[in-house]
């Protein structure tokens, strides 16, 4: 049985890859390259360079590797890009999932875990915020995925597949071994921008508004470590192998930090101050949202392990000296 994991060449795909294989599993990676990198897939997965809204090679694949699971990383995920361009996002995050799950389903697969998105919440009513939530997404980028987890919900009553959309907080952080970490140059994560102006790769960095109702007034945001995202997967995959039904899981830390705030621990661990300019607000970004983990904890048995913003700043800064040292970033 094998494991097909989508985008598995960028930022997340490439850590689940690793984890996959860490676990002993059979991986197959499908990417496009348009954002991930040949590089950063491991030697032990086997790399089909396509899209996964290309029907015919996505029927191929999971037939001739006898794929058992499908981890869906392959995705569209700039917010205000979204809203510049919703038809793009639609196009990419959801009209070709559909074409996934269809294959998906028509191949006989049994298991199917999605990469959703805190942004399904829109700007929530409550923080922590439960899976219970009010979904009210305000971007096109939430909305897109949103419309993923429905089909896959209503797939499920209809067929025979069974599903986890776990709903991601700001991943951060890079493999604590030194073997991936954020790598496209020109990212909008937040650590990864504030890394690279501590490492003077860029000159400062913008904070997009600092007017909003939280108590510096900047953004307030849930940080989690990408590994210990990865580990959330694998648990899943465990926990749909055991014959449980299909779930809707957060994956944060329950731990809120403003924009502000992170900036200030990569000035700390860095021990450099750059420069930091205010900025007018983005379309689409929400005041505050910091996960409920409860569930994941009781369902999936999720234990995290790199729960340090401190901790995560360091291997985002390592991670950064070795992509400047390899000339590939």
């Amino acid at each position: 049985m094998t494991v097909l994991v989508t985008g598995g060449a960028g930022y997340i795909g490439s850590h689940m890859a690793l984890a996959l294989l860490d676990a002993g599993e059979k991986v197959v990676v499908l990417d496009n390259l348009s954002t991930g990198f040949r590089w950063a897939v491991p030697d032990k997965a086997t790399f089909v360079a396509g899209d996964f809204g290309d029907e015919d090679l996505v029927t191929e694949l999971l037939t001739r590797h006898d794929v058992e699971a499908i981890i869906h990383f392959a995705a569209k995920i700039v917010v205000p890009e979204s809203v510049a361009d919703p038809l793009g996002y639609y196009l990419n995050n959801t009209a070709k999932a559909r074409t996934l799950i269809e294959c998906a389903v028509d191949a006989g697969v049994r298991h199917f875990i999605f990469s959703s998105t805190a942004a399904v919440y829109g700007d929530p009513e409550h923080n922590p915020v439960t899976e219970d939530e009010r979904l009210k997404p305000i971007s096109p980028y939430g909305r897109s995925k949103l419309m993923v987890e429905w089909m896959l919900e209503d797939v499920a009553r209809a067929s025979a597949l069974t599903y986890t959309a776990l709903r991601y907080f700001n991943v951060a952080g890079a493999d604590p071994l030194g073997r991936s970490g954020q790598s496209t140059p020109n990212a909008t994560h937040l650590i990864k921008v504030a890394v690279q102006a501590a490492l003077a790769m860029r000159d400062g960095m913008d904070v997009y508004g600092v007017d909003y109702p939280t108590p510096d007034g900047s953004c307030l945001r849930d940080y989690i470590q990408v590994t210990d995202l990865c580990q959330a997967h694998l648990d899943a995959l465990r926990r749909l192998r055991a014959g449980a039904d299909s779930i809707v899981c957060n994956v944060g830390y329950q731990k809120g930090f403003s924009v502000l705030e992170a900036i200030d621990v990569v000035k700390k661990v860095s021990g450099v101050d750059f420069p930091v300019r205010l900025a007018a607000r983005r379309p689409g970004d929400p005041a505050a949202i910091v996960a409920a983990n409860a569930r994941a904890k009781a369902e999936l048995g999720w234990l995290p392990k790199h729960d340090n913003l401190e901790e995560i700043v360091k291997q985002a800064l390592d991670w950064e000296r070795r992509l400047h040292n390899m000339k590939i970033g």
